[in-house]
């Protein structure tokens, strides 16, 4: 295929971007703005689609790639996709359109410019899935900083400079040894190109020193405990649209950093270290279940379980299991999906109450029960319950944990426990219960486009957690291939 599918897929949203800055976002023409950024966002998205279908789930090679020198004797742009990346890419594509839809009234000021910055971290961020050179990686990589860091920034709440400033500094001083260890790989082997690096593998004695500099990154954005502080500041503070960009996508960058470099490049150390990540993760699971489980405020409780979400995922990864890499990808779409309906359902009675925390509301199941009804669908899937996404990433991690270590997958398995605990205390305090306050009868159930985004994540929540099949043999060839080629280089060495 000669068509460049992938660079349309990461520049659309930047050309996009490019008009909307001759565009004047006043009373007159947002909606005018509104309808070119979502024209945009949703022209990739059938692209991506596209790509989906013309992708072969046979095969474990990387395809559409397209390798173009950027400097020359130091720097290729060279992209593509397998059965790992191709997934976040759509998800990243699915979940932007639905953002633009959710910004409503609560953007007022400036709104071609944030929809700019939502459309040029769209691109940053189907760079990093695309990315086949270490230096590419680490520019898409880090570039997602800026736009994330002036979306919190200038449109968040009263401590908006505060989280802005702290998400910044915590994720860019954890990629500065990122950016070391890339410079060191090229200074060992000559190449930063991924597929190479693969082939020819990284020398042993290197490896513990370079992995711990990946992981250092990795480890903020994931993010891992005790590194996670940032995380609900910044949910706290950034406009809904910001929180669910957060946590659907920016989140998975980490996740999809660990499987495609640190298993990848790093088989020796990535064993060596597993203990290490399996303690981490357990504690995020633990530990910030039970911080959740004391948070009045909705968007810190979501924050904290999105922290113990993603500690099953690094869980999963590092078993090197079958059932546990795929279930950390299901997971880490799943997770995508029901974080960013959570966020926007918080943001739904925020804009009518503006209030965030839990004690305002209670007894509401009667004045908005459209409301009501997928908020539950929202909440029975982040506990996992059969039946949802939710279910199946949480349920192949625990049997990939149980072949690798069984201790940790019985302590990991409380998490889950925990997990459902606090998402029904949530439920049951925001929905059910006496109507205390008189002012929530004022309130008016969902409207058109507040249930058409909230269904279109549901309906993927609830397919998927069904038939799972797509997502588990779109992976499948590319885990296989992932686990046969990290086993026969620990064997070699």
């Amino acid at each position: 295929m000669n068509f460049p599918i992938l660079s349309s897929l990461i520049l659309l949203p930047t050309i996009g971007a490019f008009f909307l800055f001759f565009t004047k976002s006043n009373n007159e023409n947002n909606i005018t703005v509104k309808y070119v950024a979502l024209f945009t966002s949703l022209v990739n998205f059938f692209l991506s689609i596209y790509l989906w279908i013309l992708f072969d789930q046979s095969t474990s090679e990387f395809q559409f790639v397209e390798d173009r020198i950027w400097i020359k004797g130091l720097i290729n742009y060279k992209v593509g996709v397998d059965g790992i990346s191709i997934l976040f890419i759509l998800l990243t594509t699915f979940i932007t359109p639905l953002c633009i839809i959710s910004i409503n009234h609560s953007i007022k000021k400036r709104l071609s410019e944030f929809l700019i910055a939502v459309l040029i971290m769209e691109s940053f961020m189907i760079g990093v899935f695309c990315s086949l050179d270490l230096v590419v990686f680490y520019l898409f990589f880090e570039a997602g900083l800026i736009p994330m860091f002036l979306i919190i920034g200038i449109w968040g709440g009263a401590r908006r400079v505060y989280s802005a400033f702290k998400f910044f500094l915590f994720t860019l001083l954890g990629s500065v040894l990122m950016l070391v260890a890339i410079i060191s790989i090229y200074w060992i082997n000559g190449t930063t190109d991924v597929v190479k690096l693969y082939e020819i593998g990284i020398d042993e004695k290197f490896q513990n020193l370079l992995w711990l500099a990946f992981f250092s990154s990795f480890a903020v954005k994931t993010p891992m405990w005790p590194v996670h502080t940032w995380l609900p500041d910044a949910h706290v503070e950034a406009p809904t649209a910001g929180s669910v960009l957060l946590a659907a996508i920016l989140l998975k960058m980490a996740g999809y950093g660990f499987i495609r470099f640190s298993l990848g490049l790093f088989p020796i150390a990535s064993e060596i270290f597993t203990p290490l990540i399996y303690f981490l993760s357990v504690v995020a699971i633990i530990f910030t279940s039970l911080i959740a489980l004391m948070q009045e405020d909705m968007k810190k409780l979501i924050a904290y379980s999105s922290v113990a979400h993603m500690g099953f995922v690094t869980l999963g990864i590092f078993t090197i299991q079958q059932q546990g890499l795929e279930g950390s990808i299901i997971q880490m779409i799943s997770h995508g999906l029901v974080s960013a309906a959570l966020f926007l359902c918080v943001g739904v009675v925020y804009d009518r109450m503006h209030s965030r925390l839990i004690n305002t509301y209670g007894g509401v199941v009667t004045i908005i029960p459209k409301y009501s009804i997928l908020f539950m669908i929202f909440t029975l899937a982040a506990l996992g319950l059969p039946g949802t996404s939710g279910f199946i990433g949480e349920f192949l991690i625990l049997m990939g944990a149980f072949k690798d270590n069984f201790l940790v997958a019985v302590i990991a398995s409380l998490g889950v426990i925990i997990g459902a605990a606090y998402m029904l205390w949530l439920y049951k305090r925001v929905i059910f219960g006496k109507l205390v306050n008189l002012q929530l009868k004022e309130m008016v159930d969902l409207n058109k486009s507040e249930l058409f985004i909230l269904t279109c994540l549901a309906i993927p929540t609830l397919f998927f957690g069904f038939y799972p099949e797509p997502l588990i043999n779109t992976i499948e060839v590319s885990i296989e291939d992932l686990i046969k080629s990290y086993n026969l280089k620990l064997i070699a060495n």
